[in-house]
């Protein structure tokens, strides 16, 4: 797969379709390309240039613990430059949980940007906010403060990084465990923060100032509660919310093999949506 520079970093990349409107999709927590892949290929099919990218962090791109501002603005802004790079600028945008996050970010940082919003598997609430705050940042902060970067790489997630990405070793090790574990804080408070909000990352007021339109489908577990997608498609003014999974699990995580089930009809969704909103926009 192609390799874009990005904003200083190195970033893996792929583009899906060869024709048709441009769109950019992120997988949700912390997944690599092949967490998208499935529905972005069924939404390429449907007439699509789609793109699927490992963030900063993530899969077979580098890996850099810096930044003063949330790893999801981060996000935000390398999927723009990325997109930009492309030439594939206004893009419909979009993902699921974490991806659905960084979306909303680069909607209200990139407004000119943005042709319209694919959300899925909303987040928010107290218990999202407390369990994903220790799952990405909390459990990684405890392995510095105990072993230091030696035992950072040795989390599954860090030693994945490095299988994928072999320089990303000497990134971790050179960096100081008391930066890294400041940097790690300062993006655990951008969950813990956001407790009270309509969903993780976003005022009421970021997202009724969200222009273009949305399709949400609402997630089924309480981590991303069909209310939470709810209350979204209540808060941007052009937004259609679609349930097409009605089941409540009462756990952390739904099963992701039924979410895989629905890719087509997702798909088929995403792309009437798509059609719609830029026969609106012509």
């Amino acid at each position: 797969m192609p390799i874009a520079k990005v904003r200083g970093i190195n970033m893996n990349y792929k583009v899906l379709g060869e024709q048709g409107p441009w769109v950019a999709l992120s997988p949700g927590g912390r997944r690599d390309i092949s967490g998208i892949e499935l529905l972005a290929t069924r939404l390429a099919a449907e007439g699509h240039r789609v793109v699927v990218f490992d963030r900063r962090n993530c899969g077979a791109s580098d890996v850099v613990i810096d930044g003063a501002e949330s790893e999801y603005e981060i996000w935000a802004d390398d999927i723009h430059e990325l997109m930009s790079q492309l030439g594939a600028l206004p893009a419909f945008v979009g993902g699921s949980s974490s991806g659905c996050r960084t979306a909303l970010l680069f909607a209200l940082r990139h407004p000119q940007s943005v042709r319209g919003l694919l959300l899925w598997r909303v987040t928010g609430g107290r218990f999202a906010c407390e369990r994903l705050a220790e799952e990405y940042y909390g459990q990684f902060i405890e392995a510095a403060k105990q072993g230091g970067m030696a035992a950072v790489c040795e989390m599954e997630h860090w030693k994945e990084r490095i299988e994928a990405r072999a320089e990303n070793r000497d990134a971790l090790m050179k960096m100081n465990p008391a930066r890294f574990i400041e940097v790690m804080s300062h993006w655990r408070e951008y969950f813990l923060k956001g407790a009270d909000l309509p969903v993780i990352g976003a005022t009421e007021e970021d997202l009724k100032s969200i222009k273009v339109p949305a399709c949400i489908v609402p997630g089924n577990d309480n981590t991303h509660g069909r209310q939470t997608g709810e209350t979204l498609g209540r808060l941007i003014a052009k937004s259609e919310v679609h349930v097409l999974f009605p089941k409540h699990y009462d756990e952390p995580l739904s099963p992701r093999e039924e979410w895989d089930e629905k890719a087509g009809e997702m798909a088929a969704l995403f792309a009437g949506f798509i059609k719609r909103s830029s026969t609106i926009g012509a």
